[in-house]
């Protein structure tokens, strides 16, 4: 890498180091090589990224760290997020590597979805939040991080990223988080959480949705496990089984949501229509206008007013005003961010 030691202080500046590393990520083929400099610099400095062009420059410790990660940018295609070992999710930052699913910003409109619908605090027991596939922990962690009262369950059932789900839980919970309860489950096991069974305020996942495929970026393709990946070749592999589980967990009136393939919207819908158990079915856009999540709501009024009160049978089942068909409304709901 260019160093160019400013006179006197023996620290490089952090244009010229910006500027080299643009330089040879670019020629490696990373499209967005400017803004991957500018983060690689401002996690060597240790400033936040709106801060770095502040930094006084990069000590030669500083300017080995950037060049490490990006020789393996450049030759590996690694993902960023990998060599950084974090990685932004809504409002928090969480520890990713090998082995788990990184956290896309679109999760964030599926996590908003849900908190505005959740009910409000009551100064008793809080709502029961189930995450399905929850790899990182992206969605129960930013749930749990906004409200403080949710009693949330995260279900994971892949080594490697139940190491990082357990790592970000404990890290939240020491910044003074309220600890999720960590499962380590098939999330489409019909038997899952059976004491849960008809008391979940909201079932939300981010599950295995791509239909198998190679085109799709080398570093992703080359490096995030398939297993977070691919849903099969239509993409429903996983989602079918698991909006049935969704179904079973729920309390009526209790919310679904489900992110998908920009590809599989209406047929993830149609899978939520015919389960049976919910009312109207709503797609969702992301910020880019393509299809991104479906939700729908439990059919019914709950029995047991007290949140957590239902013994023997209805702890079980449903209960339903109703056995109609759910219907998916053609409106696609825009995508929005506070």
């Amino acid at each position: 890498m260019e160093s160019s030691p400013a006179p006197g202080t023996g620290l490089t500046p952090v244009p010229v180091a910006v500027r080299s590393a643009t330089a040879t990520l670019a020629a490696a083929g990373i499209d967005s090589a400017a803004v991957e400099a500018r983060m690689i610099c401002a996690h060597a400095a240790g400033v936040d990224l709106s801060r770095l062009l502040l930094a006084d420059g990069l000590d030669a410790v500083q300017l080995a760290e950037v060049d490490r990660i990006v020789a393996a940018r450049a030759a590996e295609h690694l993902p960023l997020q990998y060599l950084l070992g974090r990685a932004s999710s809504g409002l928090l930052d969480l520890a990713v590597g090998q082995g788990v699913f990184i956290p896309r910003p679109e999760t964030a409109l599926l996590v908003e979805w849900v908190l505005d619908r959740l009910p409000a605090p009551t100064g008793g027991p809080g709502p029961i939040v189930v995450d399905l596939c929850a790899g990182s922990g992206t969605i129960a962690l930013e749930i749990a991080h906004a409200r403080p009262d949710a009693r949330v369950h995260a279900v994971e059932l892949h080594d490697a990223a139940l190491t990082w789900l357990r790592r970000n839980a404990a890290e939240r919970a020491t910044a003074g988080d309220t600890p999720i309860e960590i499962h380590h489950a098939d999330a489409t096991d019909p038997g899952l959480l059976t004491q849960l069974r008809g008391r979940v305020d909201a079932v939300v996942s981010n599950p295995p949705y791509i239909p198998i495929t190679d085109d799709l970026p080398s570093d992703v393709l080359g490096h995030e496990p398939a297993t977070a990946l691919f849903g099969g070749e239509d993409g429903l592999v996983v989602v079918v089984p698991l909006v049935d589980v969704g179904a079973s967990l729920l309390a009526p009136r209790g919310l679904l949501a489900v992110e998908h393939d920009d590809t599989t919207g209406a047929e993830v819908a149609a899978v939520v229509a015919r389960q049976g158990h919910f009312g109207t079915v709503e797609l969702h856009t992301d910020l880019a206008g393509r299809p991104r999540f479906v939700t729908a709501t439990a059919r019914g009024t709950r029995r047991d007013t007290a949140r957590g009160g239902a013994t023997g049978r209805e702890q079980n089942r449903h209960d339903y005003d109703d056995d109609t068909v759910a219907e998916v409304d053609p409106t696609v709901q825009k995508g929005i961010a506070r």
